[in-house]
């Protein structure tokens, strides 16, 4: 019999946890739990939380190389349009929209503050403009 997975959380390994916190709260993730220890002035590591999509960032113990983040992460949203829109609003450059065939409603590409590549798509096709 094969092992029951119940859920699977990503763990990223980041330069900082507290600029990591504030680029994924542009993405609606809110803090649900850090890691301060004694002698530290700043979190060590952070989980992360959007309604059902859960993030965990901790702090690197080397530089961190964008080139070698071979990962991509998936953030699936209900309008592609108004997420980009939303990011553009707040500073940050998400590519454009495109429209592959696995994608019919949409994904765009935009990078976090360590290289990490996050894909913001939406599943269903939007209603036409």
């Amino acid at each position: 019999m094969a092992a029951r997975t119940r859920s699977l959380v990503a763990y990223a390994h980041v330069a900082d946890v507290e600029r990591s916190i504030g680029f994924y709260a542009d993405l609606g993730f809110k803090v649900k739990h850090t890691v301060v220890p004694q002698g530290y002035g700043a979190p060590i590591w952070a989980w992360l939380e959007s309604d059902k999509a859960n993030l965990m960032v901790g702090q690197a113990s080397g530089p961190v190389d964008a080139s070698q983040q071979a990962i991509l992460f998936y953030l699936y949203c209900d309008d592609i349009r108004r997420a980009r829109a939303a990011l553009v609003a707040l500073g940050h450059v998400p590519g454009a929209i495109t429209y592959p065939f696995y994608m019919p409603g949409g994904e765009c590409r935009l990078e976090d503050p360590d290289g990490y590549v996050l894909m913001l798509a939406q599943i269903e096709a939007a209603a036409p403009e």
